[in-house]
């Protein structure tokens, strides 16, 4: 734990170790897959770039900070054992990978990543301390990893509308919905004693010109000072819970197309206009489908990337350190 201290810390100070922690740390092995081996440093540098956020979270939790490097930690080496695990696969399998689609595939990504300035590029590859040769295959290797998940994981991925159905019907409380009103509101703030009666003053005046015709979008554009000023007064569909607590009776009280009372709080004055209601419900499937269906994807991509890795190291030496 010493030196991953000594690594961290290093990190978050200076951007990098000193060539001799680096030469020490990269010598350490934690695991072997089939002939490509998995270095310490290899590990270590992956946690180095969310380790300055780790710090700054339990700062005051020395316990907890090195709990988090641990986990974070043992899920780089995880990370480092699948992607070896499925380099291994495109080998074993017999893939062969054309030289000009890898020489596309690089000159992309030093398009996307650095515009395509090459001396940008030395640059940077100099200040992380690899070679343009290291910087190709990683580009490689990554091709290739994305190109067998692809097959291997996200060309089985199939939500059928049955399971999305099921999903919608075995859990119901994660669509429900609490009554609703359509509301707009038109606010006027009071600040002090002299506003609040030109307040009050302004809220009659608006209130009168509405019960006489005039639109509440409009009144509300003009002369309310809430936030939602240039939409109107447009709140949208709201639940009780959203509202002030002084606001919540009078708003669920109204009928669809009435029209409040002006209402006084301690800040401001309210007017507010009911322009439809519902009661608690559950969202309809079509309106939640999309959402089941990310989550679904999700969970079905976690199982068959577990189920194609776990096959692979079935089939594959490895040995961890």
């Amino acid at each position: 734990m010493k030196m991953v201290r000594l690594f961290i810390i290093a990190w978050i100070a200076g951007g990098g170790v000193s060539s001799a922690v680096r030469a020490e740390l990269v010598n350490g092995i934690r695991a072997v897959v089939y002939d490509a081996v998995i270095t310490q440093g290899e590990v270590e540098a992956e946690v180095a770039l969310v380790a300055a956020e780790l710090q700054r979270q339990f700062r005051l939790q020395p316990e907890m900070f090195d709990r988090k490097i641990n986990e974070a930690l043992a899920e780089s080496l995880e990370k480092a054992l699948q992607r070896q695990l499925i380099l291994r696969d495109y080998v074993a399998s017999g893939y062969q990978m054309p030289e000009s689609i890898i020489a596309e595939v690089v000159q992309e990504r030093i398009q996307t990543e650095f515009g395509g300035d090459r001396a940008k590029l030395t640059e940077t590859l100099q200040a992380r301390g690899i070679t343009f040769e290291q910087f190709r295959k990683q580009t490689r290797d990554r091709f290739i990893i994305s190109q067998l998940q692809a097959k291997n994981i996200y060309q089985e991925l199939i939500i059928s509308p049955n399971k999305l159905e099921a999903y919608y019907l075995n859990h119901p409380e994660e669509f429900k919905m609490e009554d609703e009103v359509k509301l707009r509101m038109i606010v006027l703030n009071k600040a002090s004693e002299t506003e609040a009666a030109t307040a009050r003053a302004m809220a009659g005046e608006i209130s009168s010109k509405i019960k006489q015709g005039a639109a509440f979008a409009e009144m509300a554009s003009v002369y309310s000072q809430g936030s939602k000023r240039n939409e109107g007064g447009a709140w949208g569909w709201v639940e009780r819970r959203v509202l002030r607590k002084e606001l919540v009776g009078p708003a669920f009280a109204l009928k669809p197309g009435e029209l409040s009372e002006a209402i006084e709080t301690p800040e401001a004055i309210y007017l507010m206009l009911v322009e439809d209601k519902r009661t608690a419900h559950r969202k309809p499937l079509a309106e939640v489908r999309n959402e089941i269906e990310r989550l679904l994807l999700t969970e079905e991509q976690n199982r068959l990337r577990k189920q194609y890795i776990d096959r692979l190291k079935k089939k594959t030496y490895v040995r961890r350190f």
